[in-house]
């Protein structure tokens, strides 16, 4: 028997989950924010199922054709599936306790969460004319027992399932299924309330209220109705038809994706035997399929759009300008005297806007050229390159049309920047573009000068308030010269990656990063066997690449310091007796979600430092276009060297990543207590300050 060498990567995210419903339940986190939390972790275990269970299923059925062809395959899905299903489980029960005190604690604050039953005849009439006035015209009843098969299934909505039946018999029952309008009339409903006080009923107990209306025309008088959810395959199949445009592809792979198998069913616990039963056998569901029982309450990810009705929350730090930025009135300026590193969601994002509103206006800028990935829903970042078209520039925006769930809204923003006159590259077959790239050039007395940016995050400012991640504003020759190749590769992938092969400053996946980063640890490797000072520090949001892991087993045998700070999927055992140092592992999950990646190597004292778009997986390495930029300014490498190593001082929402996926908190007993978020904020608050007084 071999001996385990990883943590198996599902099992490793539902830790990293895990770690969220541990905010949920910290009672120093503010009421909204731990209702926020739970919905969040909602969210991502619907995406899990919707991608990662979906995954296994299918290699279920891949190892079954396999088997019939005497073909060997490693991996056990259904052992992982089995293991998902008893996690998520225990997880559920966990939520279900962490929201029972919540809504304690609601009350306490004077904010009522009602059902049906718990009305007023205030509030009873205010219900009765929100729904004919709201409501009425987006409910469709389906009488499922005459229709053939099931209808289609929204994906990510709910669904009230009813039994109607009349109080003198037991015989006759009649099943049907209302899909709740969440999206267009919102889950929350605030009802009249007394002075003071805050009453609030969900959208499905509105229409759990008004069912004898809704079934008036049957003459039934008892209705039993509960909630449940279908979560589907997520994966995108494009086919391989040439007679069809990559769009034609897209636009068909979304509407197979509609018609995705389910891969589990999440119901209300008190649902009726019999219709539970129904839904079952219709949706061809088996119980290995997920069911996973739960309370009254499902799709819990609206909840991170609660009321606004709470008298403490939580403290909202604004983002502040760069003090590089402040007294400019052309960011444009700046750039091509020095470099600039963005701190987000410290600093504000506004300058990245107003980067490119300048270069919009800017009579000597020929070009703008940009990669995006997800885009804000009004995005300022789009109205500027629309801008920048209508004033004659030429402007390329490769927009990654496989950016899973934001396929449809990257589809309307090429029709939209076509319109425009926006040359829009729509991504490569094989490959995502994930790299975080602009290029902005401009003639100058008959000279052309290049500047622009590489960023960890997206062009988006609505999740630049929440994301925290790396920017990096330069005019460097030879970073622009990068870029300049890979936007070559972009807009001629057919002819061949040599442009990509001839970067010579930034590591480019999928072609050179993984071999420079195993470069870099040899050459760690190397010092510390001469006995010299060797270390390695990698912030990332998930590192499950076996390769580069295994990479640092090597360095940790050989003497080389390694910290690690991994926000999500961890999949190394970093607790091993033969390590000659210790390995430090480190997660932070807390107001902000820590998406930066960074790349610190002590070469001899001569230290590489780099931000990367590129997590450590086989997915960014070998099958994305990614990239990382090395930072040369000494001020900027101590400025995010500061930034790292407060993360590594964190003993508040620090949690140890060990072999046993435990989550326990960096111990804080004794020590000065330090969460990382407040005091980057205040660290890079006092540099902005120090930078206003003059003070040193």
């Amino acid at each position: 028997m071999t001996k385990k060498l990883f943590i198996q990567r599902d099992i490793s995210w539902l830790s990293f989950n895990g770690r969220v419903l541990q905010e949920a339940n910290d009672p120093t986190v503010p009421l909204d924010q731990r209702i926020r939390f739970l919905g969040i972790f909602s969210n991502n275990t619907d995406e899990f199922f919707r991608v990662r269970v979906a995954t296994l299923k299918r290699m279920i059925e891949f190892a079954e054709k396999r088997k019939k062809l005497n073909m060997h395959l490693e991996e056990a899905p259904q052992q992982i599936l089995d293991t998902i299903q008893t996690i998520v489980l225990k997880q559920q029960n966990e939520f279900n306790r962490i929201w029972e005190g919540i809504i304690r604690e609601l009350k306490n604050e004077k904010i009522f969460l009602v059902d049906e039953k718990q009305l007023n005849k205030e509030q009873q009439e205010y219900i009765r004319t929100f729904f004919d006035e709201q409501v009425r015209s987006n409910v469709i009843p389906l009488m499922i027992e005459s229709l053939p098969q099931l209808p289609y299934l929204r994906d990510k909505s709910i669904y009230l399932g009813v039994v109607m039946s009349k109080k003198d018999t037991a015989y006759q029952q009649k099943y049907s299924l209302i899909e709740v309008p969440a999206k267009a009339v919102g889950r929350f409903v605030q009802l009249p309330s007394k002075p003071g006080e805050h009453t609030i009923i969900l959208l499905e107990d509105v229409i759990r209220f008004n069912l004898p209306v809704i079934f008036s025309y049957f003459g039934y008088d008892h209705f039993d109705a509960h909630v449940f959810k279908v979560t589907k395959d997520a994966e995108l199949d494009i086919d391989n038809d040439i007679s069809t445009t990559f769009v034609e592809k897209i636009e068909k792979g979304l509407k197979n994706r509609r018609k995705g198998k389910p891969v589990r069913f999440v119901y209300d616990k008190e649902m009726d035997a019999g219709l539970l039963e129904y839904m079952i056998r219709k949706l061809s569901l088996t119980k290995r399929s997920n069911l996973i029982p739960g309370g009254r309450i499902h799709n819990f990810r609206h909840f991170m759009d609660f009321p606004d009705v709470f008298t403490k929350k939580a403290d909202k730090r604004k983002p502040f300008i760069h003090p590089e930025l402040i007294d400019s009135s052309r960011i444009t300026d700046i750039l091509l005297e020095k470099d600039v590193m963005l701190h987000f969601p410290y600093h504000s994002f506004n300058p990245v806007i107003d980067l490119l509103c300048e270069a919009a206006m800017d009579p000597d800028v020929i070009s703008i050229k940009v990669t995006a990935y997800r885009l804000a829903s009004n995005s300022k970042i789009i109205n500027a390159l629309i801008n920048a078209a209508r004033n004659g520039k030429e402007v390329v925006v490769m927009l990654e049309l496989k950016a899973r769930f934001d396929e449809e809204a990257n589809l309307e923003w090429k029709e939209i920047l076509e319109v425009e006159g926006v040359k829009v590259l729509l991504g490569l077959p094989k490959l995502k573009v994930h790299a975080k790239l602009c290029i902005i050039k401009k003639r100058v007395h008959s000279k052309t000068v290049q500047y622009g940016f590489v960023s960890t995050g997206n062009l988006n400012e609505k999740t630049a308030r929440i994301y925290a991640d790396h920017c990096l504003l330069t005019s460097n020759r030879n970073i622009m010269a990068d870029i300049n190749r890979i936007f070559s590769f972009l807009e001629n992938w057919h002819a061949g990656n040599l442009p990509l092969k001839a970067c010579k400053t930034l590591l480019v996946c999928p072609v050179g990063m993984r071999k420079n980063i195993e470069l870099l640890i040899n050459r760690e490797i190397k010092f510390a066997k001469a006995g010299k000072e060797a270390s390695i520090i990698i912030k990332s949001n998930s590192l499950s690449d076996q390769k580069l892991i295994e990479k640092l087993y090597e360095a940790a045998l050989a003497g080389v310091e390694i910290t690690l700070i991994i926000r999500g999927i961890f999949c190394a055992l970093v607790e091993n007796k033969k390590f000659k140092k210790t390995v430090t592992a480190i997660s932070i999950v807390d107001e902000y979600l820590e998406h930066a990646r960074v790349m610190i190597f002590h070469n001899g004292g001569k230290e590489k430092v780099f931000i990367s778009s590129a997590d450590w997986m086989v997915r960014n390495l070998d099958h994305r276009i990614e990239a990382a930029v090395p930072v040369r300014d000494p001020q900027i490498i101590e400025e995010l060297k500061n930034i790292i190593h407060i993360q590594l001082r964190d003993n508040v929402k620090a949690r140890i990543l060990d072999n046993d996926l435990s989550n326990n908190y960096v111990p804080s007993a004794g020590k000065k207590r330090i969460r990382s978020q407040f005091e980057t904020y205040h660290y890079l608050l006092q540099k902005t300050i120090d930078s206003a007084t003059g003070s040193n």
